[in-house]
């Protein structure tokens, strides 16, 4: 194989493109440029890319490293290394989500789940903000046993803290963990809130309800998102970061007050 400048050249213009394609169709859904499904368009045009340069870059690098005292591997071996880098970036995120259910609406309480107020006028027109357990997921199931066989660790949390002290440790966690604290209700004992995520700008709403009864607080949440079918298990993620952040506060409660 006769080895040109041309070849290195477009590997490299492969690998740049590729990451391009990948940065464009992300944070110009997140800017608001086009809907999401354009950005996954993008990036799968991407992926592609990414595929058929890093097929095409290895034969040059090959037949460059073949040449004796010819430096001409550099270019599309930097080409090759940036798509792998895009490919291992997209497949870390969709790969390990092929085993997930395709839901993207979770709750602790499945039977009586919290409900939103304040968040519903933000959500006209998109997914359903309501949580039903009964409800069909295609052929899958109902998306009650989805979650439990998907996330069966996710349940309600029994804290001794009074609800007036959990709200604010709701909301002081919730912040934390980069969210926008919308509507926090002292009588109904319920925290609203909306992450959005870097790439995309996918928003997901949040409700944190906190119920006394018998001396013991019940903390449930209910995550779901605006858009799309799948959540590559993001919700679960989020409900499951803040059971454990509001668990380790409630710990460090009871340690720092023991004789």
């Amino acid at each position: 194989m006769k080895l040109t400048t041309r070849g290195p050249r477009m590997v490299l213009g492969g690998g740049i493109t590729a990451a391009l394609l990948l940065l464009i169709g992300a944070l110009g859904s997140r800017l608001g440029f086009w809907p999401f499904t354009v950005g996954f368009l993008f990036l799968m045009i991407g992926v592609v890319v990414a595929v058929l340069t890093t097929i095409a870059g290895s034969f040059v690098v090959v037949s460059a490293l073949r040449r004796t005292g010819s430096s001409n591997y550099l270019a599309p071996g930097i080409g090759v290394g940036v798509c792998v880098l895009v490919m291992l970036v997209i497949g870390g995120q969709f790969v390990p989500a092929a085993s997930l259910p395709p839901i993207h609406n979770i709750s602790t309480d499945l039977e009586d789940p919290p409900q939103f107020e304040a968040i519903v006028p933000r959500r006209s027109g998109l997914n359903p903000h309501r949580y039903d357990a009964a409800q069909k997921i295609g052929d899958a199931g109902t998306l009650g046993d989805l979650q439990r066989a998907a996330y069966p660790e996710l349940k309600t949390f029994r804290s001794a803290v009074s609800v007036l002290a959990g709200l604010e440790r709701t909301v002081a966690i919730l912040e934390d963990m980069g969210l926008e604290v919308v509507a926090v209700d002292r009588v109904t004992g319920r925290v609203e809130a909306t992450a959005t995520t870097f790439w995309f700008g996918f928003k997901d709403d949040v409700v944190v309800r906190l119920k006394a009864a018998g001396g013991v607080t019940s903390v449930d949440v209910h995550s779901v998102s605006r858009v799309g079918q799948g959540d590559l298990g993001v919700n679960a993620r989020r409900i499951a970061t803040f059971l454990s952040q509001f668990a380790a506060m409630e710990r460090e409660d009871k340690s720092s007050v023991a004789p």
